[in-house]
């Protein structure tokens, strides 16, 4: 081969890597890059751009196999980093093997991690057992002081067999020694007691508490109705103040009439708030609801009511207003609850979206 050839070959080569490079570098090949990587991701970020929640972290974890978290924790988050400009991050079950969403999974929560930055986490997890390494995060949130926000079977968050070895094995809703009741009830007010309405027969309308009627996280609230029953309320403790009872309907529809008899004398509370202590002598904020069914969250009252507990679980309660958004960023059509209900394939990266459009 010649001087001239070789020079030519090589003058080539380094053009096709020039022209590599710049692809590479180039709004489009950034954008394919970042794309892949978003097809990658096991989790959903939402960047708020402007907002009261600006310089904020949520992060919603969803895991529960009959309520379809995993389909309201997006939206939940799509609407508070939109109209408000929280950072939100969601987290999934997900099945280790497909990368799909899955419920079912309870105890693999990729991205465990990211709740040691947060804010404010919003729980709608039911009978999870995490390995250790990942519960530690868990934990040490909560033990921080942070505030906590919880639904539905939140309240039933974990479950330890009796035999676990685990150093987290209190926080099960089956803690008898140590924490009664577990995380459930010694964080949230109370554990899982049994359906109160009839399960999938009677649904839910709250009414807000006379003496609590004037509490900031019930601005612009009227009542709400869901598809979901009342849940049993026994172990409240005294320090609660509840924001809404739980009036049992005879129907599934919010025009149903409330059933007759004792299950509405008295009514169960549905929506409640505490504060704490914490071992780091940090005040704990708390708000729990148990409503909170993907399709309870077709009310607007519904989403207003974890938009105003997230703003006083951050002690920023003097910005709630009764008409602030709670509209969608995306569409919404949630699928109804029920075991085995969930849309099967799904993965993180099918909830991320551009929240910015």
């Amino acid at each position: 081969m010649t001087f001239k050839t070789s020079f030519f070959v090589f003058a080539n080569l380094m053009l096709s890597l020039v022209i590599v490079q710049t692809i590479l570098c180039s709004p489009v090949g950034a954008q394919e890059s970042d794309e892949a990587a978003v097809d990658d991701q096991l989790w959903c970020q939402y960047e708020g751009e402007s907002g009261p929640g600006s310089g904020l972290n949520i992060v919603l974890l969803s895991g529960d196999e009959e309520y379809r978290s995993e389909e309201s924790m997006p939206m939940l988050g799509q609407l508070l980093a939109k109209h408000y400009g929280f950072k939100c991050t969601v987290l999934f079950a997900v099945d280790p093997n497909s990368g799909d969403i899955d419920p079912n999974n309870q105890n693999n929560v990729p991205g465990i991690e990211m709740i040691d930055d947060a804010d404010l986490i919003v729980v709608g997890w039911r009978y999870r057992e995490l390995p250790d390494e990942d519960m530690k995060h868990f934990v040490d949130y909560v033990e921080s002081g942070k505030p906590i926000i919880g639904f539905r079977t939140s309240t039933h968050a974990f479950d330890y067999d009796d035999d676990s070895s685990s150093p987290y094995k209190k926080y099960g809703n089956r803690s008898k020694e140590d924490w009664v009741g577990g995380f459930g009830q010694q964080i949230l007010g109370d554990t899982w007691i049994a359906h109160h309405g009839d399960h999938a027969v009677e649904s839910t309308l709250a009414i807000v508490d006379e003496e609590n009627k004037d509490h900031p996280v019930l601005l612009g609230i009227d009542r709400i109705w869901g598809p979901t029953d009342v849940y049993a309320i026994k172990n409240l403790p005294d320090a609660a103040q509840v924001l809404m009872k739980g009036q049992v309907l005879a129907g599934m529809t919010p025009e149903d009439a409330p059933v007759d008899g004792t299950k509405n004398d008295p009514m169960m509370p549905v929506a409640w708030l505490m504060q704490q202590d914490s071992p780091q002598g940090v005040t704990r904020r708390v708000f729990c609801t148990t409503m909170g069914a993907a399709t309870d969250f077709e009310d607007p009252d519904l989403r207003r009511l974890i938009v105003n507990a997230c703003f006083w679980g951050l002690n920023m309660e003097g910005l709630i207003k009764a008409d602030s958004p709670v509209d969608y960023v995306n569409e919404f059509k949630p699928t109804d609850f029920g075991f085995e209900k969930f849309k099967k394939g799904v993965k993180p990266a099918d909830h991320q979206i551009d929240i910015s459009k």
